[in-house]
């Protein structure tokens, strides 16, 4: 697994930030739509995908520069906040990361949540998600969030100023699986669509949720990858689809993967919806094949449909890869629908 990025008073990172999907993410059209005050530092590089950094030395025409949200000194009442459009879903928790502020950081934070179609407005009722929490200076603050509904905003209220260096909103995508067409082939496994990776043995290189992210990968570290493997077997990695159904057609994609690409792949399923997270394991004797072990190339999009076999309605999936590697994209079309 990933280490937890430094900060001197980071937490232990929980299950839920790997095993659910970050729904503040710009490529899952997530945005910064308002804000009260980001004098400091721009309020969009909250959701910055990449860690923030801290760059001795460095100021711009405000003060010093920083990799997050920072709000001027607040010599009035109130507070600061600021507002995002999130990925529709369910939130099982957060983290607000504070890393490289130290002594300007906001001493308490609170979460409201709103669901709307288009933006919230002057009218919008806000639903407090989380209340107002302690925070601490340059710390990742893991937070799990009991709550079965969903969301299409967050407000993030800061008390009463100061900054933040990126808020990660960590759920399951919401998709209206009523409102698509009769027959329309679509990707169960897809993050857009509620898909999330469960597990890995390793992801050193990319994090496992990349392989269900959208669109095409932007480079090689847009992908999930293994380090070198140096012992007998091979690496996998374990999807829960969004929805369960039967695997009709599988794209493996390696593009940027040149020469560290896997040499073969196979796929596994089986049906186990209502199975906790944590008891799905790549030794269980469920799994049927889905796809037999077959050949990989090096930055290459690869169809395989004739060679897919039926093993039925699937909730899980497990990817091996042989011996090791960097795999772009997994696409899982298929069929939904009962019969």
């Amino acid at each position: 697994m990933n280490s937890l990025p430094s900060g001197a008073g980071a937490s232990a990172r929980p299950e839920f930030a790997d095993r659910y999907v970050d729904l503040a993410q710009p490529r899952l059209g997530a945005a910064v739509i308002a804000v009260t005050d980001d004098f400091f530092a721009a309020a969009e590089r909250l959701i910055n995908p990449e860690p923030p950094i801290f760059v001795p030395g460095k100021y711009d025409d405000h003060g010093k520069w920083m990799d997050g949200w920072e709000s001027r000194r607040k010599r009035t009442p109130g507070h600061d906040h600021c507002v995002l459009r999130i990925c529709p879903g369910t939130i099982r928790g957060v983290d607000i990361d504070t890393s490289h502020f130290t002594g300007n950081y906001p001493p308490e934070a609170s979460l409201d949540a709103c669901r709307v179609i288009g933006d919230p407005d002057d009218g919008t009722e806000w639903q407090e998600l989380l209340p107002r929490t302690h925070l601490a200076g340059d710390s990742h603050h893991f937070i799990a969030i009991d709550d079965e509904r969903i969301w299409t905003h967050l407000r993030l209220n800061i008390y009463p100023d100061g900054g933040v260096a990126r808020l990660r909103v960590y759920g399951t995508a919401h998709r209206d699986w009523g409102e698509i067409p009769e027959g329309e082939t679509v990707d169960l496994a897809a993050m857009r669509n509620g898909g999330r990776a469960l597990a890995c043995n390793d992801m050193h290189f990319g994090h496992m949720s990349n392989l269900i992210a959208p669109g095409h990968p932007v480079n090689m570290g847009d992908g999930w990858e293994t380090r070198r493997r140096r012992t007998p077997g091979n690496d996998w990695v374990i999807l829960r689809l969004a929805r369960p159904g039967t695997i009709r057609r599988v794209q493996v994609d390696t593009a940027y993967f040149k020469g560290n690409y896997p040499a073969r792949c196979a796929l596994h399923g089986a049906l186990l919806p209502d199975r906790a997270d944590a008891d799905v394991t790549a030794e269980g004797d469920y799994w049927q094949p889905i796809l037999p072990e077959v050949p990989l190339g090096p930055d290459h999009m690869h169809e395989f449909e004739d060679e897919v076999l039926d093993a039925g309605r699937v909730s899980h999936v497990r990817l091996d890869i042989f011996p090791d590697g960097g795999v772009g994209r997994l696409r899982l079309f298929g069929d939904w629908r009962e019969l």
